[in-house]
């Protein structure tokens, strides 16, 4: 055997191998710019993490084509935003809802949060919620021992129901955004402070109507936020405010089923007022129930929804 040539052999290998490794080194190096760590002046144009890929959004869009295939993957803003500052530096941090659809029947939701820096929003990693959920509300805890905690509200279909079957349970989910890995974490539920519901009562405050959600999928929401409210009284009437009117009428309770009628309200018209859909949607009120998110919850008629006050 001819030494050599074999010693040639292997010193030409670990010369390719070195080329090899000084091109990765070059492509990969730390300082090649990271599209995440730019911030953008509107959080509708920074970049998110989703499924460990980075998602550029441009006026709250982004489509990305899909290798060998005419579908793209194409990631929206959704909306149910909140603001609220986060890290403690005095600005308004912004957290809300990204769908993402793969050119399937699939729409995935994400949870995502965007820090409002002095250069710009940075945003953050998302959090999968569910595939063609029906999302309610996103809050702010009410808890003053969680000031930063953020609860989401959102209907999912029962365990082996098909997809074409609408979202008719509701869920909530604690989360707490890490501003240093900009990662959201869940929070148990049940952390002490939250309200006890075996303790409330109608008569204990003044309701307000956070929306309502029909099994079918439909949720109706005020548009003018605290404009409609309830309240109890001990002589079994209750009264309400509407956008546009003030409303009374009587109500009989037995066990958890619960019955509001004899309404009458003040007659002037508004344009646009949503008083007759909030009245008509109390006059279905069929039972009742606490959460320990301290809301009220009514049950309407032949299980076609609930109205949710707090």
């Amino acid at each position: 055997m001819n030494t050599k040539k074999v010693l040639m052999g292997v010193l030409g290998f670990l010369i390719i191998g070195i080329i090899v490794y000084l091109v990765y080194f070059l492509l990969t190096d730390d300082n090649t710019i990271d599209v995440s760590t730019e911030p953008a002046k509107n959080y509708l144009d920074a970049t998110y993490t989703i499924d460990e890929r980075k998602v550029k959004l441009t006026k709250g869009i982004s489509t990305e084509e899909i290798p060998n295939s005419s579908a793209v993957i194409s990631t929206r803003y959704f909306g149910n935003e909140i603001k609220h500052d986060l890290d403690g530096d005095g600005r308004e941090d912004v957290v809300f809802l990204l769908t993402q659809n793969g050119g399937g029947t699939g729409t995935f939701y994400y949870v995502v949060g965007a820090l409002n820096k002095a250069d710009g929003y940075i945003g953050g990693e998302g959090l999968f919620l569910g595939d063609r959920i029906a999302p309610q509300t996103t809050e702010i805890s009410q808890n003053p021992k969680t000031p930063n905690v953020i609860v989401v509200n959102y209907a999912e279909r029962k365990a082996g129901e098909s997809f074409s079957v609408q979202p008719s349970v509701g869920k909530s989910i604690w989360i707490l955004l890490d501003p240093k890995t900009m990662q959201f974490g869940e929070v148990a539920q049940n952390f002490e402070g939250e309200a006890d519901p075996a303790r409330m009562k109608l008569n204990m405050q003044t309701w307000t109507w956070i929306n309502t959600t029909y099994n079918d999928g439909k949720i109706v929401a005020p548009a003018k936020t605290k404009a409609f409210t309830l309240i109890f009284k001990n002589v079994a009437t209750f009264s309400a405010t509407t956008d546009c009117n003030g409303v009374g009428g009587e109500y009989m309770v037995t066990g958890n089923k619960i019955i509001l009628g004899k309404m009458i309200s003040t007659l002037m018209y508004c344009e646009g007022s949503q008083e007759g859909e909030f009245t008509k949607e109390l006059g279905q009120v069929d039972s009742y129930h606490f959460t320990s998110k301290g809301e009220l919850v009514f049950d309407l008629k032949f299980d076609s929804g609930v109205m949710v006050f707090k």
